[in-house]
C-alpha cells in the first residue's frame, strides 16, 4: 500500500484536497480533526518550534494515526495534516506533498473559511504567520513535492495524483 501525507500550514487547502480525493473515491483522511488530533497544554520553551496557539499545541492522536497507517485495505491512502508529532510517522510515508500559498492568501482563506474557526482571531493569525515563517521551511525539506495552492482545487488535486502515480 502506498501512503501519502499531504501537509502544509493552516489555510493552504489540505482539508479541501482531502475532501476532493474522497469525492473521487480515494481513501483519504483529514488528521486535522478532533477524531485524530487534539490540543495539548505545553509549557513555554518546551516545543522545538512555535506552537499554533500560545500555551497549546495541536498534536496527532498517535494510536489512531498508527492504526490508519497500519491498514492494508487499499492501494493508496491519503492523509492530511500538520502537527508537532508528525515527524514520528514520516518514515511510514511513501510520499510527502507540501501544499503552500503566500501569507496574504493564507490570511484571506482563514478569514473566510467556515469549516474551522482556527485562525480567525488576531492572535491566532499572528501565530499562523509565525509558524509559516519558521515551520514551513522545515516541511519543505521533508517534502518530495510542493504544490502552490493558488491554482484551482481541481488543478491541485490533479497535481497530487500525478505526483503519487
Amino acid at each position: 500500500m502506498k501512503r501519502v501525507l499531504i501537509t502544509g500550514m493552516s489555510g493552504t487547502g489540505k482539508s479541501s484536497v482531502i475532501h476532493q480525493l474522497t469525492a473521487q473515491g480515494f481513501e483519504a483522511v483529514d488528521l486535522d480533526s478532533d477524531e485524530f488530533s487534539h490540543w495539548v497544554e505545553v509549557l513555554p520553551g518546551t516545543s522545538e518550534h512555535p506552537t499554533p496557539a500560545p500555551g497549546r499545541d495541536w498534536v496527532w492522536r498517535e494510536d489512531r494515526v498508527q492504526e490508519i497507517l497500519a491498514s492494508e485495505s487499499v492501494d493508496v491512502l491519503f492523509v492530511s495534516g500538520c502537527a508537532e508529532n508528525m515527524r514520528k510517522f514520516v518514515p511510514q510515508f511513501d510520499h510527502i506533498v507540501l501544499l503552500s500559498a503566500p501569507a496574504d492568501v493564507i490570511a484571506e482563506r482563514l478569514s473566510k473559511r467556515t469549516n474551522n474557526q482556527f485562525g480567525k482571531r488576531p492572535e491566532e493569525l499572528d501565530q499562523v504567520m509565525t509558524v509559516l515563517r519558521t515551520v514551513e521551511p522545515l516541511l519543505r525539506k521533508l517534502a518530495d513535492h510542493e504544490i502552490d495552492t493558488r491554482a484551482t482545487l481541481d488543478e491541485v488535486v490533479a497535481a497530487v495524483l500525478m505526483h503519487v502515480n
